[in-house]
């Protein structure tokens, strides 16, 4: 499958776009926002002994923010905190064209010519920078 028919799959039909609304409490949300766009993302993530179990997103965000977002929990659901955050620095590093892992990061190596707009890559990054939130806090 092509980079533009993966991001498409993500941004028409992600399983886990949808919100959790203000009341679930057994998961933490963490709201990331561009300070240059429309991109504003709600992250729900449920831990259970330093894992990942569920997550899922709401919010208005364009086709790379909202793909990258769906990817990015794909990756996550199942691993434990300390992988996540291996997870973000691969991605950060493929990203900011420094040596990364393409296997660790599956589907979102699509992004990985994402520095030739420097636009987008903050849109790429948008999801990874409000998860890195909870990564931080939980370690």
């Amino acid at each position: 499958m092509e980079s533009r028919e993966i991001i498409m799959k993500h941004y028409i039909s992600s399983p886990y776009k949808k919100s959790l609304g203000k009341t679930n409490e057994s998961y933490q949300k963490i709201t990331t926002k561009s300070d240059s766009c429309i991109d504003h993302l709600d992250i729900f993530i449920k831990l259970e002994k330093d894992r990942i179990v569920d997550a899922s997103f709401s919010g208005e965000a364009c086709a790379i923010a909202t793909s990258s977002c769906s990817i990015l929990l794909e990756n996550c659901i199942n691993k434990k905190i300390s992988e996540i955050k291996k997870i973000i620095e691969n991605f950060e590093n493929m990203i900011n064209e420094k040596t990364y892992n393409e296997e660790e990061l599956h589907e979102a190596v699509v992004f990985k010519d994402i520095v030739k707009q420097g636009n987008r890559k903050a849109c790429a990054y948008l999801p990874y920078k409000g998860l890195k939130k909870i990564v931080d806090k939980e370690l």
